[in-house]
């Protein structure tokens, strides 16, 4: 089980309409002043974004452009490697550029004939009711800056290279988007905290960390994954398990580290019918019907 606050650096709104990212101590940028007002004058523009209004364009430094470029290079050949082919397929659909970082407008012109999703963006936290629940919409809330500089192939939340390197190439296939569809319309069907939190607790280990069998090897399919370099290369090793829904809502893990329990299914046709069937059909009542304990549901 996990808070989805946990993942982001809290960001807050002063007397004076200041707006400031509060990066924890052990964050690669804590210590640069230039990187911490940048990150703050992102979250700004993005606090000031209201639904119906154009995206806020960022002009992005080449210094950030060359961490984009980075990551692409390094990863790139990961994902021939250890990625399914649905994800392989969409990241050819989707077509961004590589050699700069791509706007949110950019991802959204890419999608839209796709999927018809569409990027929104976000300064930091978004309230998981309010997440999942644009998912049904067909909208995706993202970060906009990018990881420090100085540890390109790191970052301890997820920036903009995790938004669209996993999820908005994830985004791009038809049948993947679809199954975020369901996920967003069984979190507004909740009624119940525990509910919502199975929800996301399933999402975690399958539209973020979720991996299945392909052609006699094991790939990935999940955007946490997929947008990791380090991850991307140890998942392989960790402790794999078929799909288990009971489970991904009971178990204990930590989001500061690599997965070491992931879930696998048996093929991306069969995550897609079996995942996709667990959000249509789940409620309120469901953590009862599979047994999660009363203590963990109380999350």
């Amino acid at each position: 089980m996990f808070e989805e606050a946990q993942l982001y650096s809290p960001v807050t709104t002063g007397e004076d309409g200041s707006v400031t990212v509060h990066l924890g101590d052990d964050h690669p940028g804590v210590n640069d002043p230039a990187y911490r007002a940048r990150r703050n004058d992102i979250a700004s523009a993005a606090l000031a974004w209201s639904p119906g209004r154009p995206v806020p364009r960022i002009d992005y430094t080449d210094t950030e452009h060359e961490v984009w470029r980075t990551v692409c290079e390094h990863i790139a050949p990961l994902h021939e490697k250890y990625a399914c082919r649905a994800y392989l397929d969409a990241v050819a659909a989707l077509d961004l550029p590589r050699d700069r970082v791509p706007q949110l407008d950019e991802v959204t012109a890419g999608l839209q004939p796709l999927t018809g999703f569409s990027y929104v963006p976000a300064a930091g936290i978004v309230p998981l009711e309010e997440f999942y629940g644009s998912l049904e919409d067909g909208f995706f809330h993202s970060t906009q800056y990018l990881r420090h500089h100085a540890v390109p192939l790191y970052t301890p939340e997820p920036d903009l290279i995790h938004e669209v390197i996993g999820h908005g190439n994830l985004l791009a296939d038809p049948q993947v988007a679809e199954v975020k569809r369901l996920a967003g319309a069984a979190a507004r069907r909740m009624q119940t905290r525990a509910g919502l939190q199975m929800v996301a607790d399933v999402f975690w280990f399958t539209i973020e960390f979720g991996v299945l069998h392909e052609g006699g090897e094991l790939r990935a399919y999940g955007a946490g994954i997929l947008s990791s370099y380090g991850e991307i290369e140890e998942f392989r090793g960790m402790q794999i398990r078929p799909l288990d829904f009971a489970e991904m809502a009971t178990i204990d893990y930590d989001i500061t580290h690599y997965q070491q329990v992931l879930f696998a299914a048996e093929s991306f046709a069969h995550m897609v019918d079996t995942v996709g069937a667990f959000f249509a059909e789940c409620d309120d009542d469901t953590p009862a019907r599979l047994g999660v304990p009363e203590k963990a549901k109380a999350h």
